[in-house]
């Protein structure tokens, strides 16, 4: 589904031909550039780290150009070098997601924690390079400056988006009661929005939002959601269209972290899904860092168990199954083969338990300490699984599953996992929707630092035979 937009701004001025030729010529390589992710944020955040760097040893130096023991070239590529280092970070620290146009959020907190990392990282590049990015002196105005230029930078750029594309077009829907509260609230507190439609009926929200060409919906009761999840949720996002859910006390205090004002009232941001870009792909490289780093050990570990499957339980060794992976797309996972031939004779799918008669006995142990998944890392290099995630399921099992247990592909959201927050939470045989339970939970509050624990708890799980 497309929704067709011309954005109008009211404060919007006639340019000049010259300015107009030029619009032409760059605005198709622009909107390249723009629909596969590139921010004009990021530019600006570039110019603007580099300048700072160099006015703080401007002012530091003086401005003779005669800076301390060094020539000015060696700073300018020292500068250089720490500009992409911040820029790296930035991105990884979700600082170039786009965000919904509605409501203020607090930048200089986050800023502030991406521009420490970068410092360190400067730090660590000393250490590659033999040589300081700028001045040690200067790093510590610098963490606090840029925090502020960086907040400031997203500040500026939300109000050069309003004058391009004009007020967000909202879309309220809820009871009439709530409608009529949140109008007013807009209008009294947010008057960049403007209020385009009002929405009783949840199944009617399509054809407001194309017809009145809205930017932004508003959701004023908890129970809208159900309504427009899956869809029609999944299009109207993918055609740029914002999703806020208002929320109250009681939703709060479930522990809601990203929660945006809007004229005054509590909002958080829906998306179709929850893990954004930039923290799936960080985690791609760290999944590969690790993957390969760790490479002689857990090859040499396989040599030796698939010799072993091999004199006890004959050939083949390896057994590959059909599992369903990163957003229901099905991948070959590669296990040790542990059970007897024809273990599935009969063509149907069965989950296997502890005690299952189908495992051949002398490799029961590999099965309670999870040995027979060390293959997967195969499946981890390709980018089909990742360390850590949700375990993946059989197709057969998981069409049963999600007509018993609403919201289950959710889990596949990011790629499954070796192993995951059900696992070493749970146990082998857990019910699939408390397993859910930690799925999403693990989705929602995914984190570099979560997986590293994740990955200490299953060393243990595993040598303690824990299922």
């Amino acid at each position: 589904m497309a929704v067709s937009r011309v954005p109008v701004s009211p404060d919007s001025r006639p340019f000049s031909p010259v300015v107009e030729r030029f619009v032409t010529v760059f605005s198709r390589p622009l909107t390249f550039l723009w629909n596969r992710g590139f921010r004009m944020l990021g530019a600006l955040d570039a110019i603007a780290l580099f300048v700072l760097m160099g006015v703080i040893s401007f002012v530091r130096f003086g401005f003779g150009f005669d800076w301390d023991t060094y020539p000015l070239t060696h700073y300018a590529v020292g500068f250089s070098i720490a500009t992409a280092i911040h820029l790296t970070v930035n991105y990884f620290a979700g600082l170039y997601e786009r965000e919904p146009r509605l409501g203020r959020k607090a930048w200089f907190p986050k800023a502030f924690v991406a521009t420490a990392i970068g410092v360190g990282v400067q730090g660590l590049a000393f250490v590659a390079l033999d040589r300081y990015l700028m001045p040690r002196l200067n790093l510590a105005v610098f963490l606090l400056l840029a925090s502020f230029v960086l907040a400031g930078n997203r500040a500026l750029s939300r109000r050069l988006a309003v004058r391009r594309q004009g007020p967000p077009r909202v879309v309220l829907t809820g009871e009439p009661a709530a409608i009529d509260l949140a109008a007013a609230h807009l209008a009294e507190s947010d008057r960049n929005a403007v209020v385009v439609d009002r929405v009783v009926r949840p199944h009617r929200l399509t054809d407001s939002v194309v017809a009145h060409d809205a930017t932004d919906v508003l959701l004023l009761d908890v129970t809208a959601f159900g309504s427009i999840y899956p869809e029609p949720l999944n299009s109207l996002e993918l055609a740029g269209v914002g999703f806020l859910q208002r929320v109250s006390a009681r939703e709060t205090l479930l522990g809601l972290k990203s929660v945006r004002e809007i004229g005054g009232m509590p909002f958080v941001a829906l998306r179709g899904h929850t893990v954004p870009t930039h923290k799936v792909r960080l985690k791609r490289i760290f999944d590969l860092v690790l993957t390969v780093a760790f490479s002689p050990i857990w090859i040499t570990l396989i040599a030796l168990l698939a010799l072993y499957v091999r004199v006890f339980a004959g050939g083949p060794v390896l057994y590959r199954q059909k599992r369903v992976g990163r957003d229901g797309a099905n991948f070959d996972c590669i296990k040790f083969r542990t059970m007897v031939h024809n273990a599935e004779e009969d063509g149907r799918a069965r989950l296997a338990t502890l005690d299952d008669d189908r495992i051949v006995p002398a490799l029961r142990w590999m099965r309670a300490m999870r040995a027979d998944e060390l293959p997967q890392l195969w499946n981890v290099l390709k980018g089909e699984m990742s360390l850590v995630g949700p375990r993946p399921e059989r197709p057969e099992l998981v069409s049963a599953i999600e007509e018993r247990v609403p919201g289950y592909v959710r889990r596949s959201e990011l790629p499954p996992g070796l192993t995951g927050l059900a696992q070493v939470q749970g146990r082998y045989g857990t019910d699939a929707e408390f397993k859910l339970g930690y799925d999403i939970q693990y989705l929602v509050n995914w984190s570099l630092v979560l997986d590293v624990q994740i990955l200490f708890r299953t060393i243990w799980v595993v040598l303690s035979r824990r299922v």
